[in-house]
């Protein structure tokens, strides 16, 4: 779902790689994340983030329009691959720092079962087992121009009232995650400070 950064001692332990799942989830091999997205994209592991800030307001990042898939479309936070052995906090913090210049905090997982296969207009599939989680942070983002185009930081109820009005405006996950994130009530436990 997006670009890593590619340098660092654990590119040069184990290459940008992506980990490879069998139908079951189990890691079964890994790949090059350059080309692991096609038209017949493996199962692989990835992860989504939603960032909070000290009002609870969620950050929405609109995809750069140079991204192969999904440009220009308006998501969640941020999305990765964890690296083969990454520990999956330790991705977040990464990709947080590479793609919007952030520090996070309180790190955890919410859906920690999503998985979806989506495919774009260009016909690149997505096929991941994602699980997602949730971060605050009380910085200001300073997006990396290959990653993010623009963000904004909204209130949850726009967020919904988003999602009802123009869902096509947003990428196919975060339509899928805000969905089971409404069932499981994560909307109005945040909206309640909890």
């Amino acid at each position: 779902m997006t670009t890593a950064p590619t340098d660092g001692p654990d590119v040069e332990a184990t290459g940008d790689l992506v980990v490879l799942l069998d139908a079951d989830g189990s890691p079964c091999g890994t790949a090059p994340r350059a080309t692991v997205h096609t038209t017949d994209t493996p199962l692989h592991l990835a992860f989504s983030c939603y960032l909070l800030d000290q009002e609870d307001r969620l950050l929405l990042t609109r995809r750069a329009v140079t991204k192969r898939t999904w440009p220009g479309v308006w998501t969640n936070s941020f999305c990765g691959h964890p690296r083969p052995g990454e520990d999956p906090v330790a991705a977040v913090h990464r990709y947080a720092a590479h793609e919007l210049g952030l520090e996070v905090t309180d790190v955890h997982c919410v859906l920690p079962e999503f998985r979806y296969r989506a495919v774009d207009p260009g016909g690149v599939v997505e096929n991941e087992i994602c699980p997602v989680h949730v971060a605050r942070t009380d910085g200001t983002p300073r997006h990396h121009p290959d990653e993010v185009e623009e963000s904004r930081w909204l209130p949850l109820d726009e967020v919904r009232a988003a999602l009802r009005a123009a869902p096509w405006a947003l990428s196919p996950w975060l339509r899928e995650q805000a969905a089971e994130l409404e069932a499981a009530g994560w909307f109005e436990r945040v909206g309640a400070g909890a």
